[in-house]
């Protein structure tokens, strides 16, 4: 039996159609899809979910840390990708190795590491006693701030690693062009690496915020019940109060709430990127 060449790239990509759809597609229509009928279109859960404050603040703050370890990847992951994409191969790949390990370590015991340090008898309030900074300990752990460290630890590699791809394809005659022409290193890295870095720049955020967004563990075990975040209010909700429509209405604004960031995203880089190129992630 012979397969022609035009319905072979159909049989290649059937495979995994297939399993995305029976293993990702069935079983989140099969939780949010009664959030949205019952006995007929209804959005009664979703305006009962904005009219608690609660709720709404759980959104808000899960946002607001979103973005602000997003920002902050990028305040710190640009001038290390770069210096990482100038290094030499030998040193260029030991510093990945070093940038890709809270990848590779088990989130339960990266998270119980940063409690050991923000503790109330962490190594940060022991240093800040011993000097005689403070005279008692400050609360760290369980606040946003503890949060914010924890995220970022875990998903600036995200944005190191997308930007070095970037960077290492820049050619470094064009830096030392404008550096002739009377440029300040300073002044050549914002005018010339970082217009070519915005593709790299915009895919990493994607991917932090996404990432932020979504984490359970990180918030869950450095934040605590007092700061809780959409994936633990999901998680406590279907778990632990076995309320599935709820659980099911969180999943929904968080995957609308996914999108339309992308989306922003993606019109801030078209916007920016003077190639005007629509990135996809």
């Amino acid at each position: 039996m012979f397969v022609s060449s035009k319905s072979s790239p159909y049989l290649i990509v059937a495979p995994g159609l297939i399993l995305l759809v029976v293993f990702l597609v069935l079983p989140l229509f099969s939780i949010i899809w009664p959030t949205l009928y019952d006995g007929g279109f209804t959005l009664d859960s979703y305006i009962s979910f904005f009219n608690s404050s609660y709720n709404v603040s759980i959104l808000w703050r899960t946002v607001k840390l979103s973005m602000i370890v997003t920002v902050l990847s990028v305040i710190f992951g640009l001038p290390t990708a770069y210096f990482i994409a100038r290094s030499n191969r030998k040193w260029r790949s030991l510093m990945m190795g070093l940038v890709l390990f809270p990848l590779l370590t088990n989130s339960v015991v990266r998270s119980f590491a940063w409690i050991n340090i923000l503790g109330t008898n962490g190594i940060i309030n022991r240093a800040l006693l011993a000097t005689g900074l403070i005279q008692e300990p400050i609360q760290l752990l369980y606040t946003e701030f503890a949060i914010t460290i924890g995220s970022l630890y875990l998903f600036l590699p995200l944005m190191i690693t997308t930007l070095v791809g970037i960077l290492e394809n820049i050619d470094s005659e064009i830096v030392e062009a404008a550096e002739t022409l009377g440029a300040s290193p300073v002044v050549a890295f914002m005018k010339v690496i970082w217009p070519l870095s915005i593709p790299g720049v915009i895919v990493g955020s994607i991917l932090v915020f996404t990432g932020t967004l979504t984490a359970y563990t990180t918030p869950q075990l450095l934040g605590g019940n007092q700061n809780m975040m959409m994936s633990t209010f999901l998680y406590q909700n279907a778990m632990t109060l076995g309320n599935w429509q709820n659980a099911g209405v969180i999943a929904l604004i968080m995957i609308v709430t996914t999108m339309v960031v992308m989306k922003g995203f993606n019109l801030l880089a078209a916007r920016i990127d003077k190639r005007g190129g629509d990135l996809h992630a």
